[in-house]
């Protein structure tokens, strides 16, 4: 289990470094003229968030779950692949990548790297680690709890983005 907790202290290492890299960018977009919307879910998300690394940890010690090997190495796979779809959205957003909903009023959509695609691949990524992260040592209710709270979550916050985006992407009339 060891090696389980280190990994889970790496991914919360790697939150604090998105909330790093989000504020440094919410700095850029506010000197833009940047709005910020969905205030109101953004707790729900940060403790959900948080609450998958401690369910992952949790679970596994206090429930005793055992480590699967034929279920552990894919699910390890498919998280490596959420972490490098996760990274390449931070990269292809560049400044405009925020853990907020921050929207520069003018600026065009992305439609290049994984947004070629998808309109959320980062979402795709959350959803894909969600599922992975607790089963690699089969944490089975953590992630049932979180796919199923998330869903609920990504309805609101992917509602809103969608709000931000049109309303900072459409031409005003003069």
């Amino acid at each position: 289990m060891i090696w389980y907790g280190l990994l889970v202290a790496a991914v919360a290492g790697e939150r604090v470094a998105e909330l790093v890299v989000a504020r440094r960018n919410e700095r850029w977009s506010a000197a833009r003229g940047a709005t910020v919307s969905g205030q109101g879910h953004y707790p729900a998300m940060v403790a959900l968030h948080t609450g998958l690394l401690g369910g992952c940890l949790c679970e596994v010690w206090l429930a005793d779950r055992p480590f699967l090997p034929a279920l552990a190495w894919p699910m390890l796979v498919l998280f490596a692949a959420a972490q490098a779809l996760r990274w390449w959205c931070v990269s292809t957003l560049g400044p405009r990548w925020n853990t907020r909903v921050v929207v520069v009023p003018g600026l065009p959509l992305v439609t290049g790297g994984p947004y070629r695609w998808l309109r959320h691949p980062n979402y795709v990524a959350v959803v894909a680690e969600g599922v992975a992260l607790p089963l690699i040592h089969t944490a089975w209710v953590t992630t049932t709890m979180f796919t199923l709270l998330n869903a609920a979550l990504l309805t609101v916050r992917i509602r809103c983005e969608n709000r931000a985006l049109a309303a900072a992407t459409t031409p005003v009339a003069a």
